[in-house]
């Protein structure tokens, strides 16, 4: 399935050494001021080439907007957003075209389709996702007239964790709201590093697992986590539209991700439910929210009003130049070496395509909840 959302919904394409990749996105509404700089400047957060920390690939990355907007302002009709690919070198790739590479979906798309384009692995790239940040991008802006902002950062990259007691994090943690100008903050102090961690202790751990990895010709994974402020109570639909399916199915579409939590998440398992409920309370004049929010902003799978959590398990990158046993397409045992250019941490650039998976859950739910209950 390549089409993503219900109300505003997003349909990507293209292949990691094709011609392009891009995005149309349909059910956005009229009127909304875009422009190609707005677009521009979240892919350049997820572009490669930004450090030694990341694949040498040289792409620009510069996006086109083909359609639905005019004179700076969305017409309501399908917004197509293009990337043209610059720097493809498939013949990378012309020795692997009869192999399976492990940790990747050489073989499962072998099966399911009787072919496959082996360059970069075509279509199951993570090339792919910066489709979605593109897509993103224009849900940001939505989310930000309402006054919902999504931030991501690094917890862990390569055992090295960031501790909610250092003061970069603490600010993020403790906050149950934030306007533009805190966020504009909290996101400088993030994409300001090279691990997307604003703490310079635990980033320099970070770095050096990643340096360390890449040195031996291997790869490290780590864990993203996001955290939504201004979502309003009343966002999800009972049982199996939950704004925790949805954001679920939305993270995990991304295939290097293998695991997700909210709040507490698998915490919680070990907790007694007098520690793990949130209890509510009155803050000001009928403001009713949790005092506590273990649950991760949720409840019933319907946001309760405090700031959305969740946390998602990245394995290491699948591309490693280490030698590896395998099989090629006739069955027969072989070893492989991959070359080429590739992420020795592919949490590094993964961060803002979560965060940007979320503003595509967030404001798909915002505008279902907004034809149902008439929000404005």
């Amino acid at each position: 399935m390549n089409t993503f959302g219900q109300t505003f919904r997003v349909t990507t394409f293209g292949e990691s050494h094709g011609p392009a990749i891009g995005a149309v996105i349909d059910g956005c509404p009229a009127g909304i001021e875009i422009v190609p700089e707005e677009i521009q400047a979240e892919l350049d957060l997820r572009k490669p080439g930004q450090s030694e920390l990341t694949t040498t690939r040289k792409e620009p990355d510069r996006v086109e907007i083909l359609s639905g907007v005019f004179e700076g302002r969305t017409l309501g009709t399908p917004i197509a957003l293009i990337i043209f690919n610059r720097d493809m070198r498939p013949y990378d790739y012309s020795k692997l075209k009869d192999l399976y590479r492990p940790g990747h979906a050489d073989f499962t798309y072998q099966m399911k389709y009787g072919r496959r384009d082996y360059r970069g692995g075509g279509r199951s790239s993570g090339r792919e996702t910066a489709a979605r940040v593109a897509a993103g991008a224009v849900a940001r802006k939505l989310l930000a007239e309402k006054g919902i902002h999504v931030v991501s950062f690094a917890r862990m990259i390569g055992g090295v964790w960031l501790d909610d007691s250092e003061p970069e994090i603490s600010d993020i943690v403790s906050a149950k709201a934030v306007d533009a100008k805190q966020l504009a903050g909290l996101r400088a102090g993030i994409y300001g590093s090279k691990v997307r961690c604003s703490h310079p202790k635990t980033a320099k751990a970070m770095e050096e697992a990643v340096k360390q990895a890449g040195e031996e010709q291997d790869s490290v994974g780590g864990i993203v986590e996001v955290r939504a402020y201004g979502v309003p109570a009343g966002l999800g639909d009972p049982v199996f539209g939950k704004i925790d399916a949805r954001i679920a199915q939305a993270v995990l579409s991304l295939g290097a991700v293998k695991g997700i939590e909210f709040g507490e998440g698998f915490r919680l398992a070990e907790m007694r439910g007098s520690q793990a409920n949130d209890l509510f309370t009155n803050e000001s004049e009928g403001d009713v929210l949790p005092e506590t929010n273990r649950a991760g902003g949720m409840a019933g799978g319907i946001s309760t009003g405090l700031p959305i959590v969740c946390r998602a398990a990245v394995k290491p990158t699948a591309s490693i130049g280490k030698v590896q046993n395998t099989v090629d397409a006739e069955g027969r045992p072989t070893e492989l070496t991959i070359e080429g250019r590739h992420d020795p941490c592919i949490v590094i650039r993964l961060v803002p395509v979560v965060e940007h998976m979320v503003n595509l859950v967030l404001i798909d739910l915002y505008l279902a909840q907004q034809a149902q209950r008439g929000w404005m």
